[in-house]
């Protein structure tokens, strides 16, 4: 595989937001004629081939360090057949199949299949399905595949994942698909660090706001005092410091170190995917970012969401989508002329952007938006009560000057491995004076308490004749502490809602924006019983000292989960923090509820919203050792558990 070093270059202002890129170019640069059913080819001999597509149900895989060149600058990748991202692996449902992944790595390795439904030692995770792939050593998996859609592979070891491990897999049905289409499409969206993540980590638990600078200038408040006047902007600044908190610290690692990438192209080079007018393209959207959400949307085209985390839905119309971290979506557009379309991805806290161009013509491109103006928190998003609070002072407003600094990419990779790293650094820090405000929320859970080293989480077990969890919120004696700095007492449900910079989009700009509301699974509910059992969790941490747990106790101190097989139980997530953590359950489907308990859509990663809550059911219908998790590799050493299916 070769790569191109190149200079840096400044974009144009306008059609950039006057952000600086640093240019290279990388293998995946672009997916030109991997359209299903395409007759259209290469046109371009400087536009590189992405990621070469596998199929068969006997392959073999090869973990390898492999240079790379993203920013100028070559770095060592961690590659799977010398591919970053890695080969796409496209099989069909109802084969098994069988992988041979060869560790030509100086430490332990392994994959994980995200969203595949599979026996526990072949999730491959290290120290709870399997012992990981020794260097020099070759591991089988083999499984069934019992489902389709879209869906990815990382590594679960260590800091692999963001250094070019993961790579997309595409299951097609056996059935007559229900989307019909001319072309297909991966957009796999990433982001990529000339740093070694470990460095990135140490510095976070060193200065969690390391990366973030966006913190408000002197023109700000003035603007503020203008707007607001003198007394509602010195209380709101007032409230922050004692909080040891900044409005703008949406991202705990920003463009300024991350390169977002879009099928492994740089943002300067931007992807390209070809079409005919009057196709149907589907686009399969995948976010395998280490540590990056982003807002999606194709200016000048409608998207019609057709599938969520590899599950078929109720087709829904939109205009922008948010992707956490490890969430996949596939979408269906129409281009009604030879115009060029834009396919654009910027991060949940507008520090970067990564780009591609769908194109009836090689040499056609289109215009890039600006990015929208960079939100901040508000009381929403510290699960504070609404009727106690103005909100409108706490809105997304604009910060400081996006030219000032290049930070582009968070990525999402794979869980770490658990066992080589030392998680007591995740420690207790100054927290705010909770005597002075109420921030927060976890509660409790269950009747059936379960011991974590002389800590408690606690499941209720309630019967059930209403829909989704309405009991109110509670703190148990874990959740409080130097390791806790705030707390949601008034979490609201974040079905209905966007998300942070992605509010009132449609009074703004006229832009539909998905929610988890809309989404409705295509097919009846496959599990209709009532659960029997509710497991209260809650995503704490304490941002200064860089710390993440569940119910305020990290990951090396924490006990098992235990499910009985067969069960049914309602999980309900209260985010204590102020940061959006997509949470993901190995194993086993998190049967998300919108409300239509008929037609739940299941999903393998949920995004739960700075302050809020939100719930899902789970049927228990996996023996073994479970991963569960917040897909954010800097949040996993605490903010994990282990779920035990017996």
């Amino acid at each position: 595989m070769k790569y191109r070093a190149q200079e840096i270059s400044v974009l144009d202002s306008r059609s950039m937001s006057r952000r600086r890129f640093v240019t290279g170019i990388a293998a995946g640069s672009a997916f030109l004629g991997l359209g299903l059913g395409s007759g259209l080819s290469m046109a371009s001999s400087t536009n590189r081939l992405g990621p070469t597509t596998i199929k068969g149900d006997h392959i073999d895989l090869n973990i390898a360090y492999e240079p790379v060149n993203f920013t100028g600058k070559t770095r060592m990748a961690t590659a799977i057949n010398g591919s970053v991202p890695a080969p796409i692996l496209r099989w069909r449902e109802g084969d098994r199949v069988t992988i041979r992944v060869t560790n030509n790595l100086a430490e332990d390795s392994s994959i994980h299949w995200h969203g595949i439904i599979l026996p526990t030692g072949m999730d491959g995770v290290p120290g709870l399905s399997f012992g990981g792939i020794k260097p020099g050593n070759t591991f089988e998996y083999q499984f069934d595949l019992n489902q389709s859609g879209t869906y990815w592979y990382h590594s679960h070891s260590s800091f692999q994942e963001p250094t070019g491990m993961y790579g997309a897999i595409i299951i097609d049905p056996k059935e007559p698909d229900p989307v019909s289409y001319n072309r297909d499409y991966v957009v796999m969206l990433s982001d990529w660090s000339d740093e070694d993540p470990q460095a990135i980590y140490a510095k976070l638990k060193k200065l969690s706001h390391y990366y973030n600078f966006r913190e408000r200038t002197v023109s700000d408040i003035w603007h503020d005092i203008k707007a607001k006047g003198v007394e509602e902007t010195w209380n709101k600044r007032s409230m922050w410091n004692q909080m040891r908190m900044s409005e703008t610290d949406i991202s705990d690692v920003t463009g300024y170190t991350y390169t977002y990438l879009m099928n492994g192209a740089t943002p300067d080079e931007g992807w390209v995917g070809l079409f005919k007018r009057g196709e149907k393209v589907r686009l399969r959207f995948i976010n395998s970012s280490a540590m990056t959400i982003f807002d999606v949307r194709i200016p000048g085209l409608k998207m019609t969401v057709v599938a969520s985390d590899g599950q078929n839905i109720e087709p829904v119309t939109i205009d922008e989508f948010r992707i956490g971290v490890a969430e996949t979506y596939d979408v269906i557009v129409e281009p009604s002329d030879d115009s060029a379309y834009t396919v654009f991805a910027q991060s949940i806290d507008r520090s970067g952007f990564t780009r591609g161009t769908l194109t009836p013509d090689i040499g056609l491109r289109s215009s890039v938006p600006e990015m929208d103006v960079a939100p901040t928190l508000g009381h929403r998003d510290m699960g504070m009560d609404h009727s106690m609070h103005a909100m409108s002072g706490m809105q997304e407003m604009p910060t400081m000057d996006h030219s000032m600094h290049d930070m582009s990419g968070m990525q999402e990779m794979p869980a770490m491995d658990h066992s080589m790293h030392d998680m007591s650094g995740m420690q207790e820090m100054p927290a705010m004076d909770h005597s002075k405000h109420q921030m927060g929320g976890m509660q409790t859970i269950d009747k059936n308490t379960i011991h974590e080293k002389n800590h408690r989480d606690q499941s209720e077990t309630l019967g059930r004749a209403g829909f989704g969890s309405t009991r109110e919120i509670t703190h148990g004696p874990s959740e409080a502490g130097p390791h806790i700095d705030m707390r949601a007492e008034s979490p609201q449900s974040g079905l209905n809602d966007p998300g942070i910079g992605l509010r009132n989009h449609m009074q703004r700009y006229g832009r539909k924006v998905l929610t988890y509301s809309d989404i409705k699974n295509l097919y009846p509910t496959s599990d209709p019983r009532e659960p029997t059992r509710e497991i209260e969790l809650h995503l704490t941490g304490n941002m200064s000292r860089y710390m993440w747990s569940m119910n305020g106790i990290k990951f090396s101190d924490a006990e098992p989960l235990q499910l009985k097989y067969g069960e049914r139980v309602r999980i309900t997530l209260v985010n204590d923090t102020m940061m959006s953590h997509p949470m993901h359950l190995h194993g086993m489907w998190s049967e998300l509820e919108t409300g239509d308990p008929n037609y739940i859509p299941r999903k393998h990663t949920v995004i739960v919203q700075p302050g809020s809550k939100i719930s899902y059911l789970v049927t228990a219908d996996a023996l073994g050792r479970w991963a569960y998790h917040c897909h954010l590799v800097y949040h996993m050493p605490g903010m994990f558990r282990e779920v035990r299916v017996s």
